[in-house]
């Protein structure tokens, strides 16, 4: 991991995550689902405040494989104290998909998907996960749902 300076307009962008959760998953940032979370996590990896979350994790790999962003790129970026207006403006600039429909498209995947749809490794760490840490008798429709339910959005 290369170092990356600290803003200190980074301070007052992260979020404490041992405090607080990151957005939403279904939150756009520069048009695509998942970016906003990812940016809190990214935030908080940065500033040490990350709790118990993990920032460059399955599910932030999925933003930056279908943008064709690359974690390390995002991370020095992030880390010059971007508001979430810049990282947005940043994102459309720096990704390799530009299709719209091809953006739109891929949302709406990632909003429907599945567990069963994610790979087996994840789904052996998300059968343990969710008995623990999402609420009892909630239904869980979609992977968003995982996040929502427990961090009390749903």
């Amino acid at each position: 991991m290369s170092t990356v300076e600290l803003s200190p307009e980074l301070k007052t962008l992260a979020r404490d995550l041992s405090k607080e959760p990151p957005r939403s998953p279904r939150e756009t940032l520069g048009g695509y689902v998942i970016a906003a979370r990812v940016l809190d996590k990214c935030r908080a990896f940065l500033n040490n405040t990350l709790g118990e979350y993990d920032f460059d994790c399955f599910m932030d790999n999925l933003f930056f494989g279908f943008a064709g962003i690359q974690a390390e790129a995002f991370k020095n970026f992030v880390a010059t104290g971007a508001s979430d207006e810049e990282v947005g403006a940043w994102i459309q600039a720096n990704a390799t998909q530009k299709d719209r429909m091809e953006v739109v498209k891929w949302n709406n995947h990632a909003r429907a998907m599945t567990p069963k749809l994610l790979p087996d490794n994840v789904q052996l760490f998300m059968e343990g996960y969710i008995a623990q840490n999402v609420p009892k008798h909630r239904p869980i429709y979609h992977v968003f749902d995982i996040f929502d339910l427990e961090e009390g959005r749903l």
